[in-house]
């Protein structure tokens, strides 16, 4: 079978292109292009890094596709860059920047694989004649007798991407394939000292790949300089205990940076963005027995008829926790929590789980 391989120049990625090589599939390795290929890019960071320069991040650099290139080489298999330098910008980093401003606190990676590898990308895999898109993701997916897909959890959990999954339909999943995802990632980096491939020992990516310094207020006022104004920090009780220079550099639960004198720590409770104000609070106030999330997304393609348990994942790195969903209309879902959880963050994803199986996710509204 014909079957495109998303690239990114990581190790993850390149091992997954050459088991599938060496299990005889006909594989065809694309990378996406999504900084410009000149010094002439379309903010100042950008603007200013040499191509080639590592300045761009650790994730999809010119550097990477480079990397993407030689092991397509190494492993005999063709390879082609795709521009998604338009789509990436609208989809990933123009989304980045709204939700800031809003007071919002996003998840690029999520949109970057919902929106250009399991959209864009499976589209033009489809066109190149392929029957599957494949990736580097620690995630799994398998199929019933009843002919339908589920969405699991990578067997390495501490490496499991499945979070970042939710959006996945039926269809997508029918053409997707994660050969990695039954692996941990020492046996991943095993087999690419086996196949001699030069990413074996590469670091994994850890920051957002648009903002290498990690700075993303400066950043969020860099591209939207009109959009950001300052504003005051208040009590729960609405007392004003400070200013701030823009509700995009607060995030619910943040604690550190508010300069703010107080005999117990404060955290970020709510942000208001069209009154440009930030409240705080004492931890306790962080917890929340419930949220509503919207753009959700059922992988069986089915919303559940009346309330369901699940574990629900409010961030990546959060543990699920044991909880009732419940579908609305528009979209949407309502979730009530056993325990409160803490720093619940609109911008966020909500992951709901059976066991190891993704049922479904959305927004955090």
């Amino acid at each position: 079978m014909r079957i495109v391989v998303a690239m990114s120049g990581g190790v993850d990625s390149s091992v997954a292109a050459a088991l599938l090589a060496e299990q005889g599939h006909d594989v065809v390795g694309v990378s996406m292009q999504l900084y410009p290929s000149t010094p002439s890019g379309r903010s100042a960071e950008v603007a200013a890094a040499p191509v080639g320069d590592r300045a761009y991040g650790t994730c999809c650099t010119l550097d990477d596709l480079n990397d993407a290139r030689r092991v397509a080489q190494a492993i005999g298999v063709p390879h082609y860059i795709l521009n998604f330098e338009s789509r990436f910008d609208e989809a990933v980093v123009s989304n980045f920047v709204r939700e800031y401003v809003a007071g919002r606190t996003p998840i690029p990676c999520a949109h970057c694989n919902s929106d250009l590898k399991f959209s864009a990308l499976l589209e033009r895999a489809v066109g190149l004649g392929a029957g599957a898109l494949a990736t580097g993701h620690y995630a799994r997916i398998t199929c019933d007798e009843a002919g339908t897909y589920h969405l699991r959890r990578g067997l390495d959990h501490g490496k499991d991407q499945s979070y970042f999954l939710f959006s996945l339909t039926q269809e997508q999943m029918a053409r997707a394939m994660f050969p990695v995802g039954h692996l941990d990632k020492e046996t991943v980096r095993t087999h690419a000292r086996r196949l001699g491939l030069r990413v074996a020992d590469k670091p994994d990516s850890q920051e957002i790949c648009f903002v290498p310094d990690g700075d993303y207020a400066a950043f969020v006022e860099r591209e939207a300089p009109d959009l950001t104004r300052p504003g005051v920090i208040v009590s729960e009780g609405g007392r004003v205990l400070g200013t701030h220079e823009g509700v995009h550099r607060f995030t619910i639960g943040q604690r550190k940076g508010l300069r703010l004198s107080s005999s117990d720590p404060l955290y970020v409770t709510h942000i208001d963005a069209a009154a440009a104000r930030v409240t705080v609070g004492l931890k306790e106030a962080l917890g929340r027995t419930s949220l509503t999330a919207s753009g959700v997304n059922w992988t069986s393609g089915t919303a559940p008829a009346g309330s369901r348990r699940v574990a629900a994942q409010i961030r990546h790195r959060h543990a699920a926790a044991s909880a009732c969903v419940r579908a609305l209309d528009d979209a949407r879902a309502e979730v009530a929590f056993d325990e409160p959880q803490t720093a619940v963050t609109p911008g966020q994803a909500v992951v709901f789980y059976d066991g190891d199986e993704v049922v479904g996710g959305g927004w955090i509204e």
